[in-house]
């Protein structure tokens, strides 16, 4: 029986350019793939190991030619639009009060910064989960196993009566090792709305 929902954010609420936003990225460095010194960088400043100074810094100094601007709007080019209809989705779940609720996302400041400016309702859609948890606070990230064990500890879950629900696979192969229940949702063809209709075998 579940009894804890698990969700996502990027894809799953908020629609993300993943593709464009790389090939922008690369475009603006002159790059043909991201260096493993970049690559590293990004993934400490999503688990909040460095601040957004410092990874701004890391990029400016390793391409002198681009500014402070332009990195922070290359790192934000992925957000697209939140459509409000989901809001409407999570705000019903949590007045039902059926299931806990969680948000578990891999973001950093700047795209939670970048969010709260141009999301009106974001506070609204925070509110609605029993617990909010960002990789940037949490100093732990999606696809490790130790994100998805801290979650059950610190909310004494058990994994088999959650559903795990996120679009990339790596984090749901995680989780599924770890006895979660899962929804790979496939952002091009699914919708988070439909969630009791497409896992109803779970409800």
């Amino acid at each position: 029986m579940i009894k804890t929902l698990i969700f996502d954010f990027g894809d799953v609420f908020i629609n993300l350019d993943k593709q464009g936003a790389m090939q922008n990225a690369l475009d603006i460095f002159d790059l043909d793939t991201f260096e493993d010194d970049m690559i590293e960088t990004n993934i400490q400043y999503e688990i909040g190991k460095i601040s957004t100074s410092k990874f701004i810094e890391f990029y400016t100094s390793k391409f002198p030619n681009v500014n402070k601007t332009s990195i922070i709007d290359a790192w934000n080019y992925i957000i697209n639009d939140f459509p409000e209809y989901r809001l409407d989705f999570i705000k019903d779940l949590a007045q039902n009060k059926e299931f806990k609720l969680i948000l578990l996302s891999n973001t950093n400041d700047m795209h939670i910064d970048f969010i709260k400016q141009n999301v009106s309702f974001y506070e609204d859609f925070k509110n609605c989960f029993d617990v909010f948890y960002l990789s940037q606070e949490m100093h732990l990230r999606k696809p490790n196993a130790d994100i998805f064990e801290f979650v059950l500890k610190e909310n004494n879950l058990a994994a088999n009566e959650c559903l795990f629900i996120d679009d990339t696979k790596e984090n749901t192969d995680t989780a599924k090792q770890l006895d979660f229940n899962i929804w790979n949702i496939d952002e091009t063809s699914e919708d988070v709305i439909y969630l009791f209709e497409i896992k109803k075998e779970l409800f």
